[in-house]
């Protein structure tokens, strides 16, 4: 019977600290180090068992050094320069200017060596209060204007994602970065009042008679928004491929969609007949952008140049400028008209996960459905029973029977 020949190794240091392994390859006789207890190998390039002994040792105490080292807490500036090194960069455009524009919020607001450890609730109530009188800091006309409550709750949100992040990332000696987030629990910032307008039947027939004006590319996306329901992000996004003329249905893909919500829904003769005549005049398919950008078809049409038609279309249709009517106006439409459709089928129709969030931020009272739902009703006269005449004496409770006929 033969023996395999056994592999020469060497081990140093403590095991899960500083534990080292030098060992010969079986078949080459390279020799590689083994650390850490985590599979961590290094190839010396040689096959001298008394320097790979050395560099073992050598190593063993350098990881013993190491542990020795104090770990200091982070601060905010240490999170959010790994954070945007190893987690921005895997979100979209939008998404990465945010992180870095919130940081540098953060950073002016708290400092750079505050530990992140330290945040409480006093420091969560004074951002918002800081970010309200910071107000708007974009150009043109928004510049200086207050921002709203969604809008700090959307810099606060960024600052959740690191500090939770944070609790499921290791520092170099294997802890993690922080125990625990210190600001988990608290109230985002309410509006007191939100803007929620819901554009009118005659606003939106308004809007339509001036689209084409605007530019074709902008009547087929106010087409779109009015017979989906769809958010404007998951619009502008759809390509021809998405699009079944046979089947009258349109997929939405999670990649594009806020909430990463894949579902397919019917399309309206009115979206229908509308995609058919733009793919005649451009003669897209595939993979092709329904709505491309301007000077590049390749790239989607920029939410910028939308948001920017939108603003034309409402001038040349003398729509009063009511804060928040814009493109998600259609979307609070459409849900406000289709109440009566089930509140399942509806989220489904609308790219909604959550029934709430349609009942509280979307669907509106109105007027005309109460009374409708009044009148469907009927009288009760008309049921056979009499209404009760006020002036006679009323039937006996329960309670005067039993003090009239005592047991």
């Amino acid at each position: 019977m033969t023996h395999a020949k056994k592999r020469w190794s060497y081990s140093t240091g403590e095991r899960g600290r500083n534990r080292v392994r030098a060992f010969e390859h079986p078949t080459t006789g390279r020799m590689f180090l083994e650390f850490r207890d985590s599979g961590k190998r290094i190839a010396l390039g040689h096959r001298d068992r008394e320097a790979a002994k050395a560099k073992a040792e050598e190593l063993a105490a350098a990881l013993r050094r190491a542990e020795s080292v104090p770990v200091l807490p982070p601060t905010l500036q240490t999170l959010f320069d790994i954070y945007e090194v190893e987690v921005t960069p895997q979100k979209g455009v939008s998404k990465q200017g945010h992180d870095r524009s919130a940081a540098g919020r953060f950073l002016k607001c708290f400092g750079p060596n505050r530990k992140a450890a330290t945040l409480n609730r006093r420091d969560w109530d004074a951002f918002i209060r800081w970010r309200r009188q910071q107000g708007d800091e974009r150009g043109e006309r928004a510049h200086g204007q207050p921002v709203r409550a969604r809008i700090i709750e959307y810099d606060l949100k960024f600052l959740h994602a690191v500090l939770n992040w944070a609790t499921t990332a290791r520092d170099h000696r294997g802890g993690f970065l922080l125990e625990r987030n210190p600001l988990r629990g608290m109230p985002w910032p309410k509006e007191v009042s939100p803007r929620r307008p819901v554009l009118t039947d005659a606003q939106c027939r308004a809007l339509l008679a001036v689209s084409r004006g605007v530019s074709p590319m902008f009547q087929l996306a106010l087409v779109l928004a009015h017979e989906t329901g769809h958010r404007m992000r998951s619009i502008r996004l759809l390509r021809w491929s998405d699009v079944d003329f046979e089947r009258g249905t349109v997929r939405w893909r999670a990649e594009n969609d806020k909430i990463h919500f894949e579902h397919e829904t019917p399309l309206t003769s009115t979206a229908l007949s509308a995609l058919q005549e733009a793919r005649v005049q451009r003669a897209s398919i595939g993979d092709a952008w329904i709505l491309p950008a301007l000077r590049d078809a390749s790239q989607p049409c920029s939410r910028h140049l939308l948001r920017r038609w939108w603003e034309q279309a409402v001038a040349r249709a003398a729509i009063a400028d009511v804060p928040g009517l814009g493109w998600h106006s259609l979307r609070r439409k459409f849900a406000t008209e289709l109440k009566a459709t089930p509140l399942k089928d509806l989220c489904y129709l609308g790219g909604w996960k959550d029934p709430q969030t349609v009942l509280e931020c979307y669907q509106r009272h109105d007027e005309d459905t109460m009374r409708t739902a009044l009148a469907s009703r009927g009288e009760l006269s008309s049921r056979g029973v009499a209404v009760p005449n006020r002036h006679h004496e009323s039937t006996p409770s329960p309670s005067n029977e039993r003090n009239k006929n005592p047991a």
